[in-house]
């Protein structure tokens, strides 16, 4: 849960969540359920969430919550490092500019028969994304109930919460363990689990914004390094079999056969280059792309600000129009009234003139009439 300040979200009152899994997981779901946003949901095996989406605010509680959708790490159109180095980017932009983050929700599907290696490799980098000093505002959210029966849900949710493997190290340490039923209600409760939460920041935002590190020197940059470096040493043993076998093809003299290998290897040492490419690019590229989002940031906020100087000028001239006219209304008003006080006063003098001559008359009439 992420917390902005500014035009976007106050720490005092608005709070904004990130909400994390692997890809097909229901993040988007979820988020659209409870924001009413209508945010791009993937429907086959292909990722559709491949950068950071942040949905309409929507008030619960008399808070202001914005909820942010993040790629998984086994996206089918970014890579590792490219997910990494997007969530890193954000991250660190948001804190720098002040920002702390009220929770993480995580969500894992309970219909899931096991918890896949792909699964695991995704929660061990949200851990070493968020540090073990956050988890207390870290929420493991399981939905998917419906595809499965409650008591085998039950029993993979009670399995989950006591497996060291699991999800028992991070519960242990004050994360909670809660349910989406799919329904606008649920997400609503699991939100406000977390909105009244103490903002903190994330272990990754520390350390690449107070501890001065760089990506790779995180732990989640060092995380994936020693993956990619585990993946490079295994494609190099393939390789370096390939190698052997095309040899022997050579001096069998098997020529089909030493195309069919000279193509594998070729697909094989692209495959290499690449996850060796990776760590450099996840150092060379988040600076560069730390840099564009600044200027963005720079950009909207001169932008907004040049928008809300035009917005008060015009208020401004609008106000003055305003009390001018009222200032011309009132002096003609005064003006109209010292002319109809003139006309009544004028009015009261005739009365009186009139008046008097005929009551005048009338006592003299009197006098002559009862003279003696």
């Amino acid at each position: 849960m992420h917390t902005y300040d500014n035009a976007e979200v106050t720490i005092a009152s608005d709070w904004n969540d990130s909400v994390m899994g692997a890809t097909g997981s229901g993040k988007t779901t979820f988020i659209n359920i409870a924001s009413g946003s209508n945010l791009a949901v993937g429907g086959g095996l292909q990722s559709c969430t491949s950068e950071v989406q942040i949905a309409q605010s929507f008030e619960l509680d008399g808070r202001s919550v914005t909820l942010i959708d993040t790629p998984g790490f086994d996206d089918t159109t970014r890579s590792d490092a490219e997910i990494l180095r997007m969530i890193a980017v954000f991250l660190a932009t948001a804190y720098e500019n002040g920002k702390r983050l009220a929770g993480v929700i995580y969500i894992h599907r309970i219909s899931d028969f096991r918890m896949t290696g792909i699964s695991s490799r995704n929660f061990k980098m949200f851990r070493e994304l968020c540090g073990e000093s956050t988890l207390r505002n870290v929420v493991i959210l399981t939905n998917m109930w419906g595809e499965v029966s409650r008591d085998v849900g039950k029993a993979r949710e009670k399995e989950l919460a006591n497996q060291d493997m699991f999800f028992k190290p991070v519960l242990q340490k004050g994360a909670l363990l809660l349910r989406h039923e799919n329904t606008h209600e649920t997400a609503h409760n699991v939100l406000r689990r977390i909105i009244e939460n103490h903002p903190v920041s994330l272990q990754i935002q520390r350390e690449l914004i107070d501890e001065g590190k760089h990506i790779s020197q995180t732990a989640a940059g060092a995380e994936l390094n020693r993956e990619l470096m585990e993946q490079a040493q295994k494609h190099q043993q393939e390789l370096t079999s390939l190698q052997e076998e095309v040899k022997e093809a050579i001096r069998a003299k098997d020529e089909e056969r030493r195309q069919e290998l000279k193509v594998e290897t070729k697909k094989l040492q692209t495959v290499l280059d690449r996850v060796q490419n990776e760590s450099v690019k996840l150092a060379s590229e988040y600076n560069e792309e730390k840099s564009r989002m600044a200027q963005q940031i720079q950009e909207i906020s001169e932008s907004s600000r040049r928008v809300a100087e035009r917005a008060a000028a015009e208020y401004n001239q609008r106000l003055s129009e305003v009390q001018d006219q009222i200032t011309r209304t009132s002096s003609i008003a005064m003006q109209q009234t010292v002319e109809l006080q003139r006309h009544i006063d004028g009015l009261q003098k005739d009365i009186r003139r009139t008046g008097e001559g005929f009551f005048g008359r009338v006592g003299r009439g009197f006098d002559r009439a009862f003279r003696f």
